[in-house]
């Protein structure tokens, strides 16, 4: 799905024109974002948690040459599914 997809299926899910739509896309984006800046986790109780990472710094190899590089550490995103959510899609139930 992409975000056009995703804006057309908000705006027939909630009723709502497209530019509604476009500009609540918009807005959750954005927060996400400004919040996984600052660092801080968003949690979407039963659909998941959105956070940041440390990757600490580490040995790579360049695939071209075999030679040894060193891959700096980086905070990375990522996004942790909820119950809900798993459940939904075809995780395994307890």
């Amino acid at each position: 799905m992409t975000k056009a997809e995703l804006v057309e299926a908000i705006r027939a899910e909630a009723e709502i024109g497209k530019g509604q739509a476009e500009a609540a896309v918009e807005a959750f984006l954005a927060t996400v974002t400004k919040c996984l800046k600052k660092g801080e986790k968003l949690t979407l109780t039963g659909f998941g948690t959105f956070g940041v990472s440390n990757r600490k710094a580490r040995m790579g190899r360049n695939p071209q040459t075999g030679e040894a590089i060193k891959i700096k550490a980086a905070k990375i995103p990522k996004f942790t599914a909820g119950k809900s959510l798993k459940e939904a899609v075809g995780g395994k139930k307890k």
